[in-house]
């Protein structure tokens, strides 16, 4: 799941982004309505929260113009406006969710999920034979052994494994795993995908991540 901050103070934004990626989210940040609005366009995000203090174009206007834009992807409001007007003019302009600061993250992360859970068409538990992913404990297990990932090995199984028997190509894993400002050159995602064949295919007779010669990674069950 991906994640964009859009907030002008940086230790508020990085913070948030810190405690987003603990949660397994892929977090970017931008600190201005036109850098968010410039991002928006450039890649998909799952979730948005949004300041309405925000320098030149505020949060209302950047909401006005991604609704305008009929882009449905929920939107949680932040401000230090506590007051019902704002609240109503947030919500009327196509706003998921409204938080006042201050706030507790684990609040914050709680409707988070909520919003993500009400958004969203996919599955909660991603299968392949006898691996399983469930995106709501943020937890996987094979054969009924858990098994523990880092916050980037479950972001690249997760993607493996929302569409089994797709060929993912390092720049696609690049772009979804990393961000588009990966340097998939590098051998960092052959490195990712032999942590998870040790975690997942270590010790079991069916090996489920392939690799497609010159082209990729699958993660597939294999026929009998």
């Amino acid at each position: 799941m991906r994640v964009l901050i859009v907030e002008d103070e940086g230790k508020i934004a990085g913070f948030l982004a810190q405690a987003f990626q603990e949660e397994f989210y892929e977090a970017a940040v931008a600190g201005d309505g036109e850098s968010a609005l410039a991002l928006i366009r450039g890649e998909s995000f799952d979730l948005i929260v949004l300041d309405v203090m925000l320098p030149g174009m505020d949060g209302f206007a950047v909401l006005r113009e991604l609704r305008a834009s009929k882009l449905k992807v929920p939107v949680m409001m932040l401000t230090a406006r506590d007051t019902v007007g704002d609240k109503v003019q947030g919500l009327d302009l196509g706003a998921d969710d409204y938080l006042a600061k201050p706030f507790s993250v684990e609040e914050l992360l709680a409707r988070a999920r909520a919003l993500l859970r009400r958004s969203s068409t996919t599955d909660e538990v991603l299968r392949v034979a006898d691996l399983e992913l469930n995106r709501r404990t943020l937890s996987a297990a094979r054969g009924g052994k858990k098994i523990e990932l880092t916050r980037r090995e479950y972001a690249l199984l997760e993607y493996l494994l929302q569409t089994p028997g797709r060929i993912a190509t390092r720049s696609m894993i690049a772009e979804h795993v990393w961000g588009i400002d990966f340097d998939s050159g590098t051998n960092t995602i052959d490195v990712y995908i032999k942590y998870l064949r040790d975690k997942i295919d270590s010790g079991f007779d069916k090996k489920l991540i392939k690799t497609v010669r010159g082209r990729g990674y699958t993660i597939e069950e294999e026929a009998e």
